[in-house]
Formats: C-alpha cells, structure tokens, sequence
C-alpha cells in the first residue's frame, strides 16, 4: 500500500501563478492521499471533485477556510515575494478571522479578479472508505484559517486500519495545544487496528516525539522549501505492525514536496 502526503498549496504559488501540483499528485501513484491546501472554488475548479473522477478514489474534504485564489499574478523567479512569511503572499488571500496585511491589501487591488472558494483539507483512496469523519480542532488566536483532524477507517483485502489526517498549525502559533486534542482523539480508536497520521504538521520530528508520543516515522525526507529543503516538517507517523519497504520524496510544483511511504502489513 502507497501513502503520500502533499501540501498543494491551491495549485498556485505565492505570486498567484499556476503550478503544476494538481497533476503531480496523480503522478504519485498513491493507494491513499493526504491534501493539505485543497481547493475547491465557487466558479468550477473542484480540486476534490477532479481527483476523485479522474483516479476513480473515494474519500472526503474537511472546509478549513474561504478565501480568494489568484491564478494570474506575476512575480520574479523566486516562490513566493521576499518576507511573504511575515508581509503575506499574493496567491491566497484569507480574511474571514484576520485583516490582510497592507502589503496584501495593496497587492489585492491591482487585480481585477481573483477566484473565491474554499481551502481545506482531503483524503482520497483506492481503498473502500468505513467511515469518514472531521473532528474540529479550532482556531489559535494568531490563525487565519481553522484546524481539524480527519479521522478516516479504510479497509484493505478485509481489512480495517485508520487513517489521520492534518495540517497543523505553526508552532509560533501554539499547535502543541492542538497535538493534545489530537493525542486524545487517537487514543479513543479502536486500539487492535493499526494507524497512519500524515500531513504537513508545520513542526519537526524532535518536537513532535514530545507532541504525539507513541508514533514512530514511517518516512524520513527533507520536505521544505522544495526547491532547498532544509527541514521535514510534512510526516507520516504510525502506530501498529507496518512495514516500511521504501519512502522517498518528490517535487510536484508546490512549495512542499511529497513525502511517499510504501508500506506492508504482516
């Protein structure tokens, strides 16, 4: 069984130009997908809706957030501008719990449209689909978007495991609180079954053995940025009998790569 995690980013960069990472994600070949940053607009362009038709998997989408996607800025070679993380990008505009940045607000203006929709996260598969939930995890005080843990059961050859899905906060944010709310979620499963729990945690493994103890890594890889990653900050985590037989990443046009573990189960 493949499992991949890849932070999409809307299918765009931080200057609002199209990447290629929708495709790339068809690409991975993967039994089961982690979405961080799906998008799904109001005018037609159903990210959701596209993978799903298109590689014939079940799954389901958690609504983090409505904002704005632009899809035909301009910018230099680089990413995403120089400070975005402190200015804000010009790819994505959310509003709905924070004012946007006066560097955004002027950038916001020179464009004449911008798509509106809404930004979460999904989990796809080829494997039937028991049961699918979304159990909330609230918003930080310093968050523009909300957080949610999707809680998913699957079933391979007769077979039940779960599989959790995330994208947590920063850590200057203070996602240690949410890892708690995590910590008792996972612990109500039902404990016989084995778990997958991926995403893009926005925290390193040193931290995370502290945060979620009990997991153990199912695929090691630098992840981030992804044209010079430095650090791992997208996990698959597990608990239970599973096999690591390979794990690697990959670039897909996002500003994380994907991180793949192909994984057995005795």
């Amino acid at each position: 069984m493949r499992v991949a995690t890849f932070n999409l980013h809307a299918g765009v960069d931080g200057w609002g130009r199209p990447t290629r990472a929708l495709d790339a994600v068809k690409g991975l070949d993967a039994d089961v997908m982690i979405l961080p940053e799906l998008w799904r607009s109001d005018e037609g362009h159903d990210f959701f809706e596209d993978l799903r038709s298109s590689l014939h998997v079940d799954g389901g989408f958690a609504p983090l957030a409505h904002g704005e996607r632009v899809t035909s800025g301009v910018g230099d070679d680089s990413w995403q501008p120089r400070f975005a993380h402190f200015v804000g990008e010009r790819g994505l505009f959310f509003k709905e719990h924070r004012e946007l940045t006066k560097s955004q607000i002027a950038a916001r203006e020179l464009l004449d449209h911008v798509e509106t929709g809404t930004w979460g996260i999904g989990v796809l598969s080829r494997l039937p689909v028991e049961e699918f939930e979304v159990v909330s995890l609230g918003r930080l005080p310093r968050e523009k978007v909300q957080r949610a843990l999707v809680v998913a059961r699957l079933n391979n050859d007769g077979r039940s495991f779960y599989v959790l899905a995330i994208h947590g906060a920063h850590i200057s944010h203070g996602s240690y609180r949410q890892y708690r709310r995590v910590n008792a979620i996972a612990g109500a499963l039902d404990p016989s079954l084995p778990v997958v729990l991926g995403g893009d945690f926005n925290s390193w493994r040193p931290l995370l053995r502290v945060f979620l103890p009990g997991w153990r890594s199912l695929a090691k890889g630098r992840t981030w940025p992804a044209r010079h990653p430095h650090s791992q900050i997208d996990h698959l985590l597990g608990r239970g009998g599973w096999v690591v037989t390979s794990s690697f990443t990959r670039d897909g046009g996002s500003d994380h790569l994907a991180l793949v573990a192909d994984l057995e189960w005795p």
